[in-house]
């Protein structure tokens, strides 16, 4: 059976689009956009979007499955593709599932025994998740480069990886942002299972920068 799945990911600097193919033996990207703009993510989604449609003759309707990266990110890119995923599937009437955005980056390099996939968290820290031959066996977390476990890694990908390469000292892969082939692999059971469609829970993994606002405070006389 053929499907045609929507991958999103927002959750880093990387705005990433794209129309997969994926069939009971077999998947590839028909179609991908990709931007880098760290504050673009709500500029660059939705036309990003219909560019992958028209590049290969499809409609909205023709979308049997959306995907979307969950994270880790930062509050306002991540919500975007998330809120935009959510919406799609719900007006498509298509299940939608989340995966782990790093997960995205680890699918590239599914025969490295153990794989170091470090994002970009800003504040001079890292989203990180340790790997065995493609399978998550640690993470995902945040903390400062320094405070990674480093024991038995053979590789590092990713744009913190990149980032702080001078610090963590593995050898870098190619690969700095989530792959949207890898992010429906990731999903594959759960789309040719049809399983019912998930909520899309971001994973922040640390509180957004703006705060609430505690009410007015006492004026002393």
């Amino acid at each position: 059976m053929h499907r045609l799945v929507l991958a999103l990911d927002t959750s880093s600097a990387a705005v990433t689009a794209a129309v997969v193919e994926l069939t009971d033996d077999g998947c590839r990207t028909a179609a991908q956009r990709q931007h880098v703009d760290p504050r673009g993510h709500a500029e660059h989604l939705a036309p990003a979007i219909a560019e992958c449609l028209n590049q290969i003759g499809a409609e909205p309707g023709d979308l049997t499955t959306v995907v979307a990266g969950t994270g880790p990110g930062p509050y306002t890119g991540l919500r975007v593709g998330l809120v935009t995923a959510a919406v799609i599937a719900d007006v498509l009437d298509i299940p939608a599932y989340g995966v782990c955005s790093l997960d995205g980056i680890a699918g590239v390099h599914p025969d490295v025994r153990r794989l170091l996939v470090a994002g970009d968290a800003r504040r001079k820290e890292i989203y990180w998740a340790r790997y065995e031959t493609g399978r998550r066996v640690a993470g995902p977390h945040v903390d400062r480069p320094g405070g990674v476990i480093l024991e038995d890694v053979d590789a590092m990908a990713g744009a913190g990886a990149r980032l702080y390469a001078d610090r963590l000292e593995l050898r870098l892969l190619d690969g700095d942002y989530p792959d949207p082939r890898a992010l429906v692999l990731a999903a594959r059971d759960r789309i040719l299972n049809a399983e019912p469609t998930q909520p899309l829970t971001p994973l922040y993994l640390r509180r957004p920068d703006a705060a609430v606002p505690t009410g007015p405070k006492a004026v002393l006389q």
